[in-house]
This record gives structure tokens, sequence and C-alpha cells, in this order.
């Protein structure tokens, strides 16, 4: 009778410990990102950014943002060497062998719209699995959406190293760092 408790139980025994090293598995990183222009020629994306821009993610806020390391790269990004930083945020995310998506975004809201907004989606496996959905718009008098630029790019990136994604006249630096 014993045994067949202790056969029972096995599964749910073998289920915890397989949920446990899952959670264990997710790692705490920081995510810094810089969104900027690489000319004052703005190439419209040919659609404006949809309303449900975010999606499902989880707004960058005060309970995940931390303060930003790649200053000195943001500065060399200035108007005299023809770049514009339009986006620099960092924050703490947890990564997974899922997707976690997080949304940016920066400026005044207006219409549920924002200056720049996006998804930023990580997956962690040998490299770090990066989907970015970027879009810089603009507002008509009105406050209305008037037309919109878009960076959407996907990459592999390496823990800790910063990495540039290029789209036309849009850039963004990328760095993904364990803490």
């Amino acid at each position: 009778m014993r045994a067949l408790r202790t056969l029972t139980l096995l599964p749910l025994l073998l289920l915890s410990l397989l949920s446990s090293a899952t959670a264990l598995a997710e790692g705490l990183y920081q995510v810094e990102v810089i969104v900027f222009r690489q000319s004052a020629e703005l190439l419209s994306a040919g659609q404006l950014a949809p309303d449900n821009w975010a999606q499902s993610a989880l707004p960058v806020d005060g309970s995940n943002s931390r303060s930003t390391s790649l200053n000195a790269e943001a500065g060399k990004l200035s108007p005299s060497s023809g770049y514009q930083v339009l986006l620099h945020k960092a924050w703490s995310q947890s990564l997974g062998g899922s997707n976690s998506s997080v949304a940016i975004s920066t400026g005044n809201e207006q219409f549920g719209h924002y200056p720049v907004e996006g998804r930023i989606s990580l997956k962690e496996g040998r490299l770090i699995e990066l989907d970015s959905d970027i879009w810089v718009n603009q507002f008509d008098a009105s406050g209305s959406l008037s037309d919109s630029e878009r960076i959407k790019q996907s990459s592999r990136l390496k823990s800790g190293e910063l990495t540039f994604l290029d789209n036309g006249s849009l850039g963004l630096l990328i760095r993904v760092s364990p803490l």
C-alpha cells in the first residue's frame, strides 16, 4: 500500500521539480535601448502605427525602470554628428524560454499614441532572441496621428554586448545584460 502511494505521488513530485527548474531558469536582465534618427529625412512606413501597438506587452514603468548606462554612447548621437536620440530607456526584465515583451514609449500621449512607441520581445536561449517593433509618430495640429516611421527588426544578441540595428532613417542600439 505504501509503495502504491509513493508511486502516485511520484508524478506530482516530478512536476513540481520541473516547474521549480523552469522558474529558476528564468534570469533577470537589464535591457537598455536607444532609438535614434540617422538623418534629417523622415522615411514614412506607408502606414500609421496601429492602435494596439503595445498588444499585451507589460509597460516599462516605475516598477521595472532602471537608470541608463549607455549615456556616453547616447551623447555621441548628437545633432552635430547628424543624429537625434528619440528614446533612451533601461529596465529590468525576466527572460526565459518563452517570449517576454515590454511596451516602451516616450513623450506625451495623444489619442492612445506617443511620439515614440513600440514593443521589445526577448527570449533567452543560447543567444538572446530579439523582436523589436518601434514606431516614430508625427501628429497634426489636432493631435491626431498623421504619419509614422517604423523600425521592425529581429536579431540574435550576445548577453552584455551592444548591438546596432538599422532600418533606413532610424537606428536602434540595444544591450541586454544579466543582473
